[in-house]
């Protein structure tokens, strides 16, 4: 399994584009490509390695990780997914991003279903595992890779930080036992990829994050 990071849009959200050697099916983390050039990085890495687009993941609805949704579905055909539960703040993205005046330029396409907790994705021969982590938003899922013990966490956990709880749907409480009881059981060396910011590992922030 080979993956690429791209830092998009104009609050710096991690997008990941996740792909077997062997099939070049791939699947997208997180497309908040918002501008013409932040896509054209990712067509020319789908285009250079021959890729066939499966899958378009969303760790959660939140208008920052959702601006190139439009985008995928309407140039490759897939439509998103995402946990039920943030089905509502999908619809209202929109409204949200208006408010702060960053819109979105693109109607948003119909889901492609519902993630659920302990559901397996098959990229190729890679296994992505789904884990519901409730707090940041009601529908805040991590998906992990147990064949390279590697996580995609979304605003849940950042390197010796949390997401926030501010914002509708979100919890403090439910975010906390998220990460004490969904994320930090994974393996110590367990590789963290965020949705800001940099890398870290399960170690690192059972050890140094002040929040948990």
């Amino acid at each position: 399994m080979r993956l690429e990071l791209f830092t998009v849009g104009p609050l710096e959200v991690n997008c990941c584009v996740l792909w077997d050697e062997q099939t070049r099916e791939a699947a997208i983390i997180d497309c908040g490509a918002r501008t013409n050039s932040e896509r054209s990085q990712i067509d020319r890495l789908i285009k250079a390695e021959r890729l066939t687009l499966r899958f378009a993941l969303l760790t959660h609805a939140h208008f920052d990780h959702i601006y190139g949704v439009p985008y995928i579905y309407n140039v490759y055909g897939v439509m998103p997914m995402l946990h039920a539960d943030d089905e509502s703040l999908y619809l209202s993205a929109p409204q949200m991003a208006d408010a702060l005046r960053i819109p979105l330029r693109e109607a948003l396409p119909p889901l492609g279903g519902h993630l659920t907790d302990g559901q397996e994705l098959t990229v190729g021969s890679t296994t992505l595992r789904v884990i519901h982590t409730p707090g940041h938003s009601p529908g805040s899922v991590a998906f992990y890779l147990p064949q390279t013990h590697q996580l995609f966490c979304g605003d849940t956990l950042f390197c010796e930080s949390i997401g926030r709880t501010d914002l509708p749907g979100g919890s403090q409480e439910e975010l906390i036992q998220s990460i004490r009881e969904r994320l930090f059981t994974l393996p110590a060396d367990t590789r963290v990829l965020p949705g800001h910011g940099m890398p870290t590992t399960i170690d690192w922030e059972r050890m140094n994050n002040p929040f948990v």
